[in-house]
């Protein structure tokens, strides 16, 4: 953080691609798990099968989150990180500490 409480940009834009890798090799496994299930017994097939349906939300969630992270790199590399998308505000830097791929300052939020 500099003297005025911000986090420097390029720190922010550091933990994002952080985050990215992440969520990169959480979807891998994801992945990798979701393709492993060739049980021949059905009861465990089955079984399984429930456990896919959890996963699936899980890797669903991930690249969502995905998503936001690179439009939020996007808003660095235009120099609009840290404005909110729909009403220009500057968005605090405790939301931005919570939410880092945020868009919208808290009011437009709700």
């Amino acid at each position: 953080m500099t003297a005025s409480g911000k986090t420097p940009i390029p720190q922010r834009k550091a933990q994002l691609e952080r985050r990215l890798a992440e969520l990169g090799a959480r979807l891998e496994a994801i992945e990798d798990e979701l393709e492993s299930h060739q049980n021949p017994d059905w009861d465990d097939l089955a079984a399984e099968r429930e456990g896919d349906e959890v996963l699936e939300a899980t890797g669903e969630a991930g690249q969502a989150e995905i998503r936001k992270i690179h439009a939020a790199l996007q808003r660095i590399e235009a120099g609009e990180y840290g404005e909110c998308v729909r009403c220009g505000a500057e968005i605090p830097e405790e939301r931005l500490d919570a939410l880092p791929w945020t868009p919208l300052c808290r009011s437009c939020a709700k």
